[in-house]
């Protein structure tokens, strides 16, 4: 091992190259959670007013001038029934905000961003709003969502969804503002 550090070199020497490698061009913003979670609160707050999936994209203000273009999926594939392609109507948006069950079968959504190389921020709403207590990830989602390019975070969804709400946004401005997609109005 590294003296620097208590992970392994191959983990070390695998990090480093997803780091070294080409920046991804596409933001998949996840909010993870159970039924009742607090996911689309999650997106009603980012937005300030009640949101739901629409057929296009639309603008999130980032700030009283500044925007990007974003495509909201508010309710998850998995709750739908539906695929995660077939509601995405937009034309290879470059970031999308997406609910995701926490169920087995999200892996075909997670599979859907990552096939068309999405980099994954997610927020794993553990506990959520209704939830008892924290639980386990007995699917097992996380090793699977952590071999792609992503950053994963579990936040309560039983608290005051500000907080978390001003980390997506700050991410969400970091990661366009490096890539030239945030647009300004005086």
């Amino acid at each position: 091992m590294n003296a620097n550090s208590a992970e392994p070199p191959a983990y070390q020497e695998a990090a480093a190259e997803q780091r070294a490698g080409p920046m991804a061009d596409r933001l998949i913003v996840g909010v993870l959670g159970n039924r009742n979670a607090g996911k689309s609160l999650t997106w009603n707050t980012l937005f300030g007013r009640t949101v739901k999936t629409g057929r296009d994209e639309r603008r999130l203000w980032l700030s009283e001038t500044e925007w990007v273009t974003v495509f909201l999926v508010s309710g998850s594939p998995e709750e739908r029934q539906q695929y995660v392609g077939d509601i995405i109507t937009a034309q290879a948006p470059r970031i999308v905000l997406c609910s995701l069950q926490y169920r087995s079968d999200v892996t075909e959504t997670i599979d859907y961003f990552a096939e068309r190389d999405y980099q994954f921020y997610i927020h794993w709403l553990n506990p959520g709003f209704r939830d008892g207590r924290q639980y386990p990830d007995s699917l097992e989602l996380l090793p699977d969502l952590l071999q792609h390019e992503s950053l994963v975070g579990i936040r309560s969804g039983r608290v005051d969804p500000a907080e978390r709400v001003a980390e997506l946004r700050d991410l969400i401005f970091g990661w366009a503002n490096s890539r030239g997609l945030v647009h300004s109005e005086a």
